[in-house]
């Protein structure tokens, strides 16, 4: 790989901030540990959710 090689910018998905999405990136996509650990606490809490019906518990008998 040449060191001129040009690599694609792409914003952090937590700051916006551009980064290189280059394979030396330890954090890629995101710019710094910091915006990766934002984002990983986000997803540990729950708070990416996709929109739907609640569904039933398949373990719970339904009372008749």
């Amino acid at each position: 790989m040449s060191n001129d090689q040009k690599f694609p910018v792409v914003k952090c998905p937590q700051c916006g901030k551009p980064t290189e999405f280059r394979p030396d990136n330890k954090w890629r996509p995101f710019c710094s540990e910091r915006c990766r650990q934002i984002d990983l606490g986000a997803w540990a809490s729950e708070s990416y959710r996709v929109p739907g019906e609640a569904q039933e518990d398949e373990d719970t008998p339904k009372v008749e």
